[in-house]
C-alpha cells in the first residue's frame, strides 16, 4: 500500500480547544482506543490538566487510510500562552502545515494573530477552523467566520466548522490536512535530523525529539552532533504513538525520537543537527534551526525549609531536563539563606515552575520580586547587564531596559477603558486599527510593566473579553531607580526592586505600610525605611511589644518597680542593638504576603 506523510501543528489562542481537537484526532485515527481515552490525552503534566492549558508541546504519530493510501500523520499539539511561544516556534520548524483553531464564541484573539504571523513567516500552509460550533449562535459564527477569512485572506468556503467536544467535522478537518498540506520529502541523500525538543532518561540518556530532513537513521548507527562534534551510538529510535514505540528506521520526512545515550544534557541543545558519523561532518552542513530562547524574567527561589536546599537543587535539575528554557544559578540571601536565581520566559513560566516544584517534588519555596535585565553604563566604564536588582549601581551615566511590542485585541466597547491603562503602564507608540467588530491596539511597553500584572488588569476592565500577546523588541533608555527596604537598619535584598522614578514615592509608601501590618512586633522598636539613591523616601515604625514586668507586684515600695522598668529598658536597648547588627528574621509567610500582587 502506498504511504505518504503529513506533518502539522495545531496553533491557537489559549482555551480555544487545541488539546480537545487532538483527542478527537486520536480517536478518529484509532491511535488510542475510546476505552483508554481521557481528556487532554497528550497533556502529560498534572499541572496541565489542573489548569486546563498546554505547557509542553506534545508530538504524536497517527496512521490513517484514505482512498487506499496510508497516511502517516505527525501532529504536534502546542501551547497557547505567549510565555510558551518558544515551544510553538520550535514545532513550526519541524512541520509543513498548521491548523489555526479559533473559538467560534470568541473569534480571533491576540495570540491567534501572533501564531498565524509566525506560521506565515516560516512558509507553512495554514488551514482555518472554527471550533465550538455546538455552543456558538448564528451571529457569533458569522462574525468569527468573517474575522478568520479576513486574517487568512481566504473565502468562507475554505474555513472548516467543527466541534472538538462532540467530534462533528473533525474527520473532514483531517481530510483537509491530507489534501492541503504538502508532503515533506526533501529528496536529500545526506541523513540529517533537526532536534526540536528533548528529555532525559536514566537508562537511555538524552532522548532527542527530531524531524528527519533527508536520508534515514537506524538503531545502532553512530550519530554525531554537528555543533559540538560529539559522537554517540544510537541506542534506540522510534515514534510517538503516542507513547514511545521503537521502530527499525526513521526515514526522510518523519518525526520521532533518537536515544543518544548522552548523559550530560548540556551537550545537546535545542536546534542542534544530528548527522550520521559515516557521512562525515566536514561535508555536512547543519540545518537551519532556531534561536535558543533567552530568559527575560529573573526570580530567586529559596526553600521554605532551609534543610531542603539539596532537594531543591535536584528538583530544578530534573525540571530543566524537559524544559530547555530554564536557567538556574546558585544564589544567597542574608534573610532566606541558600537558593537559586532562575531565568524564565515570562510571568506564567515562572509561576508554573513554582507550582511544579510544589506539586511534583513537594518543595515549598519563597521567591524574590520578579525582575528583568537592565543594561547600565557605570561612570567611566563599559556597558554591563544586570539581572539582580541589588547589583544596580547608584553612580551611572545611563540605563536601558528591555522593551516589548504588545497587541491587545478587544471588543470596541472596552477600548476607552483599556486606553486609560496608560495612566498606570508606560504605553508608547500606540496604534489602533479595526479587525471586524474588534479593535487591535498595538503599543511599545517596557517588559517590567508587562510582568507587573497588566494581563490581570486587562481581563478585569474588559470582563475577560480582551486578549493580549507580546514579543520582545530591543532596548530603550529608561529613567529608573533602585528601591531598597531596610528593617531595623538592615537591607532586605529579596525586597530590592528597580522602579520608574515617577513611581518611587507611591511604591515606597505602600511597601512600608504593608510591612508594618505584616511584621510581628519584637521586644524593641523596629524602624522600617525605604532608601533610594542614598536618601530615605519613606518610613514607618513598629512599636516594641509591651509587657508588664511589674504585674506580679502588689503595693509596696515603688523603687522595686522602677528597677524592673530600667532593667527592661536596658534589655530592649541590647535587643535593638543586636537587631541592628544582625538582620531581623522575616518569616517566610510574611515574605510571601509582601510579594503578592
Amino acid at each position: 500500500m502506498k504511504k505518504e506523510i503529513r506533518n502539522f501543528v495545531i496553533i491557537a489562542h489559549i482555551d480555544h480547544g487545541k488539546s480537545t481537537l487532538a483527542d478527537r484526532f486520536l480517536e478518529v485515527t484509532g491511535t488510542v482506543e475510546k476505552r483508554n481515552m481521557k481528556p487532554q490525552y497528550l497533556d502529560q503534566l498534572d499541572l496541565e490538566r489542573e489548569r486546563g492549558i498546554t505547557i509542553k508541546m506534545a508530538p504524536v504519530r497517527m496512521n490513517y487510510i484514505k482512498d487506499g493510501i496510508q497516511f502517516e500523520l505527525n501532529l504536534i499539539d502546542t501551547p497557547g500562552h505567549s510565555d510558551f511561544s518558544y515551544e510553538v516556534s520550535r514545532s513550526l520548524a519541524a512541520v509543513e502545515g498548521a491548523i489555526l483553531l479559533v473559538d467560534a464564541t470568541q473569534g480571533v484573539q491576540a495570540q491567534t494573530l501572533a501564531n498565524y504571523e509566525n506560521a506565515r513567516r516560516v512558509g507553512l500552509k495554514v488551514i482555518g477552523a472554527l471550533n465550538k460550533i455546538d455552543v456558538a449562535d448564528e451571529d457569533q459564527m458569522s462574525e468569527a467566520t468573517d474575522e478568520l477569512c479576513e486574517l487568512l485572506e481566504v473565502p468562507s468556503e475554505e474555513i472548516l466548522h467543527i466541534s472538538a467536544k462532540t467530534g462533528v467535522g473533525t474527520e473532514d478537518l483531517l481530510h483537509a490536512v491530507i489534501e492541503r498540506i504538502p508532503a515533506p520529502y526533501t529528496g536529500a541523500d545526506v541523513s540529517r535530523a533537526l532536534v526540536f525538543d528533548s528529555l532525559y532518561d536514566e537508562h537511555k540518556g538524552v532522548i532527542a525529539f527530531v524531524r528527519i530532513f533527508g536520508g534515514s537513521f537506524k538503531a545502532h548507527d553512530f550519530g554525531v552532533l554537528l555543533m559540538t562534534h560529539t559522537v554517540f551510538p544510537i541506542k534506540d529510535i522510534g515514534t510517538f504513538s503516542p507513547k514511545f514505540m521503537s521502530v527499525p528506521e526513521l526515514g526522510d520526512g518523519s518525526i520521532g525520537y533518537i536515544a543518544t545515550g548522552i548523559k550530560n544534557p548540556d551537550k545537546l541543545k535545542i536546534g542542534e543537527t544530528i548527522a550520521l558519523k559515516s557521512t562525515g561532518t566536514k561535508k555536512t552542513e547543519p540545518l537551519e534551526g532556531y534561536k535558543e530562547p533567552k530568559p527575560v524574567v529573573f526570580v530567586s527561589f529559596y526553600p521554605e525549609d532551609a534543610n531542603k536546599y539539596d532537594d531543591l537543587k535536584q528538583a530544578l535539575d530534573k525540571l530543566r531536563l524537559n524544559d530547555a528554557s530554564l536557567h538556574f544559578e546558585p544564589d544567597m540571601s542574608e534573610i532566606l539563606g541558600r537558593g537559586f536565581k532562575g531565568g524564565f520566559l515570562g510571568q506564567l513560566h515562572f509561576e508554573i515552575t513554582a507550582e511544579r516544584l510544589a506539586s511534583e517534588f513537594d518543595i515549598q519555596t519563597v521567591h524574590s520580586f520578579p525582575s528583568v535585565a537592565y543594561q547600565i553604563l557605570p561612570k567611566g566604564k563599559e556597558w554591563i547587564t544586570i539581572t539582580n536588582p541589588k547589583d544596580f549601581l547608584d553612580e551611572i551615566e545611563e540605563v536601558k531596559e528591555p522593551m516589548t511590542r504588545i497587541e491587545i485585541l478587544t471588543p470596541s466597547e472596552y477600548m476607552g477603558s483599556i486606553l486609560n491603562l496608560k495612566e498606570i503602564f508606560r504605553f508608547s507608540n500606540l496604534e489602533i486599527k479595526t479587525i471586524g467588530k474588534k479593535t487591535l491596539i498595538t503599543a511599545a511597553l517596557p517588559l517590567a510593566d508587562l510582568i507587573s500584572d497588566l494581563d490581570d488588569k486587562l481581563k478585569s476592565i474588559s470582563e475577560g473579553f480582551a486578549s493580549l500577546s507580546y514579543e520582545r523588541e530591543g532596548w530603550q533608555v529608561a529613567d529608573v531607580v533602585k528601591m531598597e527596604i531596610l528593617v531595623a537598619g538592615n537591607i532586605v535584598p529579596g525586597l530590592t526592586r528597580i522602579l520608574p522614578r515617577a513611581q518611587l514615592d507611591r511604591e515606597a509608601r505602600t511597601s512600608v505600610e504593608r510591612l508594618k501590618k505584616l511584621l510581628p512586633k519584637q521586644q524593641f522598636t523596629q524602624a522600617l525605611q525605604v532608601s533610594s539613591g542614598g536618601r530615605i523616601v519613606a518610613r514607618e515604625t513598629i512599636a516594641a511589644a509591651s509587657k508588664d514586668v511589674t504585674g506580679y507586684l502588689y503595693g509596696g515600695d515603688r523603687t522595686r518597680k522602677m528597677k524592673l522598668w530600667k532593667k527592661q529598658q536596658k534589655g530592649k536597648q541590647r535587643l535593638k542593638e543586636r537587631g541592628m547588627k544582625n538582620a531581623v528574621k522575616i518569616p517566610a509567610s510574611v515574605f510571601k504576603e509582601l510579594l503578592k500582587k
